[in-house]
């Protein structure tokens, strides 16, 4: 029967990686794997809702966080609700600068259209807040100096972007 699957690259049959195979492999009904050629376009209206005052404050290149007017923890990313005792947070400006916690180098993701480019990813805690913020990190050749403790500084868009997320991205500081 001819292929009616017109997108269809191939299918993979992955060996299992400890070498069992038949009954011995309790993956084996799992191992046939197809591959498609795919192109995903979604178009959609999204309410930022209660934390629209921080992607706001992102368009004046200031960063907005929470905190919690019960034990004082100051939330980045922004959280209406403290998470530790479910107070109503209060909005407050905090600083553009801080250390990574954690990074990701990433070759191949659904925006940088399979390897052409690297995304990095980071866990930053800005000065002044008690919890990590992800964000992506650019302009940085050496990889290698992306270690837990790193001085990190945000930077601004110049030109117009799609997300307000896109306003601001980490790099290592000078």
């Amino acid at each position: 029967m001819a292929d009616l699957v017109k997108r269809k690259l191939d299918v993979i049959e992955n060996a299992d990686p400890s070498g069992r195979s038949g009954s011995d492999d309790p993956w084996h009904a799992f191992r046939n794997v197809e591959r498609l050629d795919m192109e995903l376009h979604f178009q959609f209206k999204h309410s930022l809702g209660k934390v629209s005052p921080f992607f706001l404050a992102l368009e004046e290149k200031r960063l907005l966080a929470t905190r919690c007017p019960e034990c004082g923890k100051v939330w980045m990313p922004p959280r209406v609700h403290c998470g530790d005792d479910l107070a109503i947070t209060e909005w407050v400006e905090v600083a553009d600068n801080g250390v990574l916690e954690a990074a990701s180098l990433s070759a191949y993701t659904l925006t940088t259209g399979g390897g052409k480019d690297t995304l990095i990813l980071g866990y930053v805690t800005l000065e002044g807040t008690d919890t990590a913020m992800l964000q992506q990190i650019r302009n940085c050749p050496d990889h290698e100096k992306l270690v837990p403790g790193a001085a990190m500084t945000v930077k601004w868009a110049t030109e117009p972007v799609d997300h307000p997320m896109q306003l601001f991205w980490f790099e290592l500081a000078d």
